[in-house]
């Protein structure tokens, strides 16, 4: 079998999206082709770390924790081949899989839902990043071809996080983009707003609440923040 690097497994409720509260076991890989300026897991993105692990060995994993719902994570999970194996194995011991990526990169997966968040421009690290994050990141962050591609195949979801103190600003982005994807029903774009501790997130909730109440878009609490907070493995 195949290897891939691996930030954490862990058990927990999902905690963002249409299948907030549900039990799920997460396979967070390590490693990103995104610089997020405002990303919570720098140890699967910014600086990657753990282990090596054999499909094998996180597929026991997974199976020790019980549960149906997997959560394919990262970092960015798409940018690994090996997602592709696993994912296959997933399904053939009658998993629930969800993919969360930023829809930069297509792989031929298997997949019940791909929680898609697009990056918007403000989550471009400062320009003088080192190893020319800034440019990389603004090159590769949106890639409306590949977005059309998973929407098309997959079952999806769209979280776009959403900056609580310009949420006007980060509105009108959103809505270009999904001008150009296509029809995208309002209920499947999710609203979750920027911030790492309840009470930040609770303020950017009521900038966003009226938004999604004039667009029919829906509001994304992040529910491990409420109950964990920042913190590792939730």
């Amino acid at each position: 079998m195949s290897k891939l690097r691996i930030s954490e497994i862990f058990a927990s409720l999902q905690g963002e999206g249409e299948l907030m509260g549900t039990p799920s076991t997460f396979v967070r890989t390590s490693g990103c082709n995104l610089r997020c300026v405002w990303c919570d897991t720098p140890y699967a993105s910014w600086s990657p770390e753990g282990p090596v692990m054999d499909l094998s060995e996180i597929l026991q994993v997974i199976e020790q924790n019980g549960h149906r719902h997997v959560v394919l994570t990262g970092g960015e999970p798409m940018i690994f081949a090996p997602l592709v194996e696993l994912s296959h194995e997933l399904r053939a011991r009658g998993h629930h899989i969800t993919i969360e990526t930023a829809g930069t990169v297509d792989l031929p997966v298997e997949c019940d839902l791909m929680s898609i968040s697009p990056k918007l421009a403000h989550s471009a690290p400062p320009p003088e990043t080192p190893d020319n994050w800034h440019e990389r990141h603004e090159s590769t962050r949106l890639k409306p071809e590949t977005l059309r591609a998973l929407i098309q195949r997959y079952g999806y979801q769209l979280k776009f996080v959403v900056d609580g103190g310009n949420p006007d600003r980060d509105l009108i982005e959103t809505q270009a983009l999904l001008a150009q994807l296509g029809d995208i029903p309002a209920e499947k774009v999710f609203l979750m707003p920027e911030g790492r501790d309840e009470i930040a997130l609770r303020q950017a909730m009521q900038a966003l609440s009226p938004i999604c109440m004039s667009h029919g878009y829906r509001l994304a609490p992040r529910l491990q923040i409420t109950l964990y907070g920042d913190t590792r493995g939730t």
